[in-house]
């Protein structure tokens, strides 16, 4: 396969929460004036990120430039900006007026920008997606995850999730099936285990995704960090009781000690090397593992947790719009025309997430890939954002829990059973109030 040019090991959404980003970006977009309606000039600016592999980019583009606009409306202009310090490119553009109409970017960028008064809502565009059916082609639930109290911040584009993967061969010599709820789920490790084979793969480095995942198994069990007030409320008997299944993992040692430590880069290489048989992992893990271990690759069924509810972390990623821009009419127009022709990202094999319109989802191209298909099928309909359990919108502060330095402390105290479920919880739920503003 070809190599993506984001890894694994970098976080897609949430970039604007580590290292400093989130005041980066509030300082740097206070910075100057908000721009009106009729700022900016020439073309549409659209950046778009690298969001597959290296087709992603060249493809967008040519997408782009193919825009041809109504009479009196103005075309539209390509610009790739790449995940390294992307924080700062936006901010910056953004904070002198010299940034894009139309953007991509981190999944909560839309809404830290919100607050900025920068963004321009989304309900006027979808409004007209009514009558074109446009409107109704988005997946279920995707666009109330945009909705906030002033309309909508962003339209949904691709998404990213954490689901149970599992290597088939190496379940098939354990002697096991794939399991289905929290207990088998046990009972498959155990087996495991017997042939040296580690059942929870995880990897809860600085440059891991470790702790999406065990949010994942809290909202699994009707959990998560969020009260419908938009608080932090982790310490509730839900969240314990999935951090005590993954305690009693640790401790019968169905994980790899190393994994507290780390990367998505060496927990693929466990993938790889037959040490890791089961995980939850984002939708472009078996691509980016590639060779033979790619056709071995499966994607498992969301499991039944302790509490008898099914769920899992997802995040929808997404375009925005902004108020700076030579004509909001002509940003209109060309996301109309973006979302009725950038089927091909997903049809081609470029490994941009998992697509959010219906239409793509159904074509033949996409459902080839039958782990791709699950995940569209089966577990989207399930999964919950980092605002669960109180809410499906995102907002502002769940910057602060997406790949965050406190998120990073959480998974590593619990894997290393340095602190009682109780007690990471506790923490956690300090380190998120202190940083809300």
């Amino acid at each position: 396969m070809p190599g993506f040019d984001t890894p694994l090991t970098v976080s897609r959404r949430g970039l604007l929460a580590g290292a400093g980003g989130v005041a980066v970006l509030a300082a740097l977009a206070a910075c100057a004036p908000a721009g009106g309606g009729g700022g900016g000039s020439g073309a549409i600016k659209f950046w778009n990120m690298p969001w597959g592999n290296t087709q992603f980019t060249p493809l967008d583009k040519k997408i782009t430039l193919g825009y041809k606009p109504k009479s009196g409306l103005p075309s539209a202009s390509y610009q790739a900006v790449q995940w390294a310090n992307f924080t700062t490119t936006f901010a910056s553009a953004v904070a002198s007026n010299t940034g894009p109409a139309v953007s991509s970017g981190s999944g909560t960028q839309a809404f830290q920008f919100s607050q900025q008064n920068r963004i321009a809502y989304a309900d006027h565009l979808l409004e007209s997606w009514k009558s074109n059916g446009m409107f109704d082609d988005f997946l279920p639930g995707l666009l109330d995850t945009m909705k906030t109290s002033r309309g909508y911040v962003a339209l949904p584009y691709n998404l990213d999730m954490r689901a149970l993967w599992y290597r088939k061969s190496l379940l098939e010599k354990a002697g096991v099936e794939p399991p289905t709820d929290w207990q088998s789920y046990l009972d498959v490790c155990e087996a495991l285990k017997k042939i040296g084979i580690f059942g929870y793969g995880i990897a809860a480095g600085a440059q891991g995704n470790g702790a999406q995942g065990i949010v994942g198994l809290m909202i699994n069990n009707g959990g998560g960090l969020f009260d419908h007030d938009q608080k932090p409320n982790c310490v509730t008997p839900q969240n314990i009781q999935a951090l005590e299944f993954i305690v009693e993992m640790v401790k019968k040692g169905y994980m790899d000690p190393g994994s507290v430590s780390y990367s998505s880069s060496n927990a693929q290489a466990q993938w790889k090397n037959d040490k890791f048989a089961m995980g939850f992992e984002a939708p472009s893990l078996a691509q980016i593992l590639g060779g033979t271990v790619q056709d071995d690759m499966r994607v498992g069924d969301p499991l039944v947790s302790a509490n008898g509810t099914k769920g899992a972390l997802y995040f929808s990623n997404n375009i925005m719009m902004y108020k700076n821009t030579p004509s909001q009419k002509g940003s209109e127009a060309f996301l109309t025309y973006y979302y009725q022709n950038m089927k091909q990202l997903w049809t081609t094999s470029t490994g941009a997430g998992l697509p959010v319109l219906r239409s793509i989802a159904e074509t033949p191209e996409f459902r080839a890939d039958a782990n791709a298909a699950k995940m569209v099928d089966v577990w989207q309909p399930v999964c919950k954002t980092w605002a669960a359990p109180g809410n499906d919108a995102l907002f502002p502060n769940v910057a602060l829990v997406d790949s965050t330095p406190a998120m990073s402390t959480f998974a590593q105290s619990i894997l290393s059973l340095k602190v009682t479920p109780k007690d990471a919880l506790s923490t956690l739920q300090k380190a998120i109030t202190a940083g809300m503003k």
